[in-house]
């Protein structure tokens, strides 16, 4: 009986604490800070490694990768544009003008409704942060990434991930964010996929069905 008794006062401090009527923040806090992390947050990869393992997450996820130089950005975006038979891509505000071929369609869409982001090709866009061990990139609502139904609505998706933006690890990823952590994110694993009770893998239900990252590094 005791013991049930301590069940039901922590379940009753939880629901205090998420109704604002419980710890003060200070007390909060110090809870957070004691909370044991002994969990991995670094890695001992070299930077090629590193980038060796992101690819393979990538690629492990049905995505298609391009490891190209920064200055070979525009021409590698006009043959992923030109092998997957589109005439250009919607893109966020304050991405790279220099990143975009000449002979393809780009149209800032950050103020496109649901139904215009529908009917883009695509999405070209840049990002926050990657990461290694679990192939993702995370998209914020910041200059050349947009708001997040970008990302969600499109069909397609190219992103453009340069090799300093790729840690180890999520704590990593994490550390990088706490600047603009409050800014609306999204996490990106590959292309979009479920599966039913069945088993029967369906993509395209919570995003892109096609995925591809143009990761740039060092000529």
């Amino acid at each position: 009986m005791p013991e049930e008794r301590n069940h039901r006062s922590v379940i009753l401090a939880s629901i205090r604490l998420s109704l604002g009527a419980a710890q003060p923040p200070a007390s909060i806090a110090a809870e957070y800070a004691a909370v044991p992390r002994t969990y991995a947050q670094s890695s001992t990869l070299s930077r090629h490694a590193l980038l060796e393992l992101f690819t393979d997450r990538l690629l492990e996820y049905d995505a298609g990768v391009y490891h190209r130089t920064a200055e070979a950005i525009p021409a590698t975006i006009a043959e992923i544009l030109t092998s997957r038979g589109k005439q250009g891509l919607a893109i966020p505000a304050g991405l790279p003008s220099e990143w975009l071929p000449a002979s393809f369609t780009f149209t800032e869409a950050d103020r496109f409704d649901v139904y215009q982001i529908d009917k883009t090709q695509g999405i070209l866009t840049a990002c926050t942060v990657a990461i290694a061990e679990t192939g993702s990139i995370v998209l914020q609502n910041a200059e050349a990434q947009g708001p997040r139904i970008l990302s969600l609505v499109p069909d397609y998706h190219l992103c453009v991930v340069f090799a300093d933006q790729v840690v180890a690890t999520v704590p990593e990823a994490f550390t990088r964010l706490e600047a603009t952590s409050t800014l609306p994110t999204t996490f990106i694993s590959g292309p979009s996929a479920t599966a039913d009770i069945e088993m029967t893998r369906i993509k395209g239900v919570h995003g892109p069905r096609f995925f591809d990252v143009i990761l740039v590094e060092q000529a």
